[in-house]
């Protein structure tokens, strides 16, 4: 390749994997992809939801394959990979955004909820990074997007649960990244406030919540899942080559604004 020279931003015809693209940011993610011509796979343990995003983003244009999916259980992803390589040939792309939430403070969470919030968020993507790492790594390589979150990085009133694993999926993303390179490339997400359907009521407009999240960012509001999107495309897109363990925050300056 010539110097100055690269890929253009695009995931045009790959194969993506969408853990948790039935709702919140992994939808957005899962609609981003079908709008730039990508296969998706967007899964979801419930076969209504599942079907209604397919149908979402064939309506896009794009193809999209229905199938469930259950990030507590090995066995469950092992079936999801082997019925996309069955469909489309392979993966190139999988992106981990399962989503479970408890909103207790440390001293409130009990161990079912906290260990609950930990299988899904952060050991679901380490079960199915494991699964797919060696599919990923055929055809050229592949890559992956963890989707983590600001509460990572900065304490947040009621998500003691969720920012540890969090956290977690930080950690994930850079040793992941180092174990399953050069072939697979790992990187993550780190969005901030964003309106899904899990936190459209606690961050409602003219809540204080609300109030205190939107006076730090740039643009005094709450993002949502497109804001997030175009972050997943650059990552899993051939433009991105040379970016490995990263974590990309997309917050419109609320960490920042913390300092």
């Amino acid at each position: 390749m010539a110097e100055y020279e690269h890929d253009p931003v695009s995931v045009a015809d790959k194969r993506a994997v969408v853990i948790g693209g039935t709702s919140g940011i992994g939808r957005g993610i899962a609609r981003a992809f079908a709008a730039e011509g990508a296969r998706v796979v967007p899964t979801s343990r419930t076969e209504a939801r599942v079907d209604e995003t397919a149908s979402e983003l064939e309506a896009l244009g794009a193809e999209a394959l229905r199938a469930t999916c259950d990030v507590t259980d090995r066995e469950s992803l092992v079936a999801l990979r082997d019925r996309v390589v069955d469909a489309f040939g392979g993966v190139d792309v999988l992106v981990n955004s399962p989503s479970a939430i408890a909103r207790k403070s440390l001293l409130e969470v009990t161990d079912e909820e906290w260990g609950h919030v930990f299988d899904v968020q952060l050991d679901g993507p380490r079960r199915a990074t494991q699964v797919f790492a060696e599919e990923l790594s055929r055809d050229g390589g592949g890559s992956i997007v963890n989707v983590s979150s600001a509460s990572a990085v900065t304490a947040i009133d009621e998500l003691a649960a969720y920012s540890a694993a969090k956290a977690g999926i930080d950690a994930l993303t850079r040793v992941s990244a180092r174990e399953l390179a050069p072939e697979v490339r790992v990187n993550a997400i780190r969005p901030g406030f964003i309106v899904t359907e899990q936190t459209k009521e606690a961050y409602a407009p003219g809540t204080d919540r609300y109030e205190a999240v939107t006076a730090r960012t740039y643009e005094q509001r709450i993002g949502d899942p497109g804001d997030v999107a175009g972050a997943a495309v650059y990552l899993a897109s051939d433009a991105a080559g040379y970016v490995r363990g990263e974590i990309l925050t997309v917050d419109c300056g609320f960490v920042q604004s913390a300092l």
